[in-house]
């Protein structure tokens, strides 16, 4: 099995709601770690271009930086907590890979911190 892991970060606030009761706005320096896994390497020996992950990834988090994320879709409608975060980016990741560019890569899981010690990571289901 290989992996590449990709990081990003970017700078954002929210305010969760916690058992019925949101919490006071404040910011993160986000830290997205996305790992992509896969059996095989194509013809020239890769599993997939850092750079077109890098980039996918990149576009991604745009929306986000510097934003209130109660303000940004999804998170507009749901709790923009450090496991959704993830799973959106996951999700969206995996949607956004050209599998022509890498066909034997897949997102096998992406993780945010919020703060030292304090990181969510969500593990996409190998799909057939």
């Amino acid at each position: 099995m290989y992996e590449i892991v990709i990081e990003r970060e970017f700078c954002a606030a929210h305010a969760l709601t916690i058992s019925g009761t949101r919490e006071p706005f404040h910011g993160h320096n986000f830290r997205v770690v996305a790992v992509i896994a896969g059996e095989e390497l194509d013809d020239d020996g890769l599993l997939c271009d850092f750079h077109t992950v890098n980039e996918v990834l990149k576009d991604i988090c745009r929306p986000f930086v510097n934003a209130n994320l109660n303000e940004v879709e999804p998170f507009d409608r749901v709790n923009p907590s450090a496991e959704h975060i993830a799973r959106y980016i996951a999700d969206t990741l995996a949607d956004r890979l050209d599998p022509a560019l890498a066909p034997a890569a897949r997102v096998a899981s992406v993780s945010v911190t919020e703060t030292t010690g304090s990181r969510a990571v969500y593990h996409r289901e190998r799909r057939p």
